[in-house]
């Protein structure tokens, strides 16, 4: 009995060292050797969270440019911090109007959100509206962005009171008639822009190709409309919002009434905060599109509604202070924590940061609301992953050029749940060549995990 007791140990000993071999055998087969990643800078950290043993490593305590990994981050400080639903608007009864303090919640007019509790109360009361703007503490473009990408759909500026995600929705429906006098049919093209606004528009010569764009001045709404040939076509693009002007102006619009929502006078003393609140969408709805579609805008915003929660203002360094002393004071490497999307190229976190902030956020939330939030396979940004991973692999991207990055859970065909974070940076080949490696040695990691 006691020589059989000593085999069956001996023969689990070896099958646990097995496990980290496979996995440096699978790493070296689908990432180490590919000789378009040769030259980059890849990191690797691949976790057990029921052993709670570390698996395979590869520069796991390396620092990378995680790209949109960091709304893993945002994430968590969300769920931790904004409770169960979204504060839209804080207001108070001055008896002759009504005192409204902003909150940073990106749903109110946004398309996503068909429900607007914060615009009833607005459309519903008789009395003056002000909008007191004074806790606004940072910029409207994050530090560390690509400044010129100012007019693209992925980068709204941030604001205190944003409106209908900071955005207008350009669309263009083209009519065709006939012409007698020419030989052919000839097109009228009608433009809608959608929230309605102190927009200026130009028209500029159409595109021979028959392409439909827009463009915007740098500092000031005014945008540039070449007209297209195509019929139902629509591209989105950022106002500015000069703080809380712009989105006041939108919200009139809705109003009917120029003047109905006005800025709390700079030359007033400031009144006394807080109030009722309303609230406007549960956390989650804003959670999950801002991990399945990697939205930036959402992300940003999430982290600047903690740090109104966190520290009485909208500053997201402020909050990434509190959160790294606090919340997440444990992480194995101390982040550079720039922004809450990952526009950023100033964020630096490790693979083991990932795996520990994931490892967090499944003891304190479970992952049935992780399942929730986070794509799987052939979902979101995740479309592109093999099927076979379905519904076992729950995870975030993360692109920029020359950044890929994929951090997450897999339940493996044993039934092991690992936690992975995979970071590549300074690579020369394409994005969509990278996620297939990584794509591979996931599939490696589920079979042999």
């Amino acid at each position: 009995m006691r020589r059989n007791h000593a085999l069956l140990m001996l023969a689990a000993l070896l099958a646990s060292c097995s496990v980290p071999r496979r996995l440096h055998r699978a790493a070296s087969a689908t990432l180490l050797a590919d000789s378009a990643l040769a030259h980059a800078h890849l990191g690797v950290a691949v976790f057990d969270a029921g052993s709670r043993k570390m698996l395979y490593r590869h520069a796991s305590d390396r620092y990378f440019v995680p790209a949109s990994n960091t709304k893993l981050v945002t994430c968590y400080a969300a769920m931790k911090h904004l409770g169960d639903s979204l504060d839209g608007i804080v207001w108070r009864d001055l008896d002759t109007a009504i005192l409204l303090e902003p909150t940073g919640d990106p749903t109110l007019l946004h398309p996503d959100f068909p429900l607007q509790p914060v615009m009833d109360f607005l459309a519903a009361s008789a009395k003056p509206l002000y909008l007191d703007t004074g806790d606004w503490r940072t910029t409207p473009l994050g530090s560390g962005w690509s400044w010129d990408d100012y007019a693209a759909y992925y980068m709204p500026e941030r604001s205190a009171l944003p409106v209908h995600g900071n955005y207008i929705t350009w669309r263009q429906a083209v009519t065709r008639k006939e012409n007698p006098a020419r030989a052919g049919d000839t097109t009228d093209a009608f433009i809608t822009g959608d929230p309605e606004g102190p927009w200026q528009v130009d028209f500029k010569a159409p595109d021979p190709a028959g392409r439909f764009s827009v463009g915007r001045d740098r500092d000031r709404n005014r945008f540039l409309i070449t007209e297209g040939r195509s019929d139902g076509v629509s591209v989105d693009v950022p106002f500015v919002t000069h703080g809380s002007v712009t989105g006041i102006s939108v919200l009139n619009e809705r109003l009917s009434s120029a003047d109905r929502l006005r800025e709390w006078p700079s030359d007033a003393a400031r009144p006394r905060k807080g109030g009722n609140v309303i609230r406007s969408q549960p956390t989650d709805s804003l959670l999950k599109p801002l991990m399945h579609r990697s939205d930036n805008f959402f992300a940003e915003q999430a982290l600047l509604m903690v740090s109104r929660r966190l520290t009485g203002s909208f500053r997201e360094s402020a909050a990434i202070d509190t959160l790294l002393a606090t919340t997440l004071s444990g992480m194995p490497q101390a982040p550079r924590w720039a922004d809450g999307s990952g526009l950023s190229r100033y964020n630096l976190f490790t693979p083991e940061d990932f795996v520990w902030l994931l490892d967090r956020m499944q003891s304190d939330f479970g992952m049935d609301r992780l399942r929730a939030i986070l794509p799987t396979a052939g979902t979101g940004t995740l479309g592109s992953l093999d099927a076979r991973l379905a519904g076992r692999v729950q995870a975030k991207t993360g692109t920029l050029s020359g950044v890929v990055a994929l951090s997450g859970y897999l339940l493996t065909r044993k039934g092991h749940r690992l936690i992975f974070s995979l970071l590549v940076n300074n690579h020369r080949t394409t994005a969509a060549q990278v996620r297939k490696r990584f794509g591979e040695f996931l599939l490696e990691l589920y079979e042999k995990g």
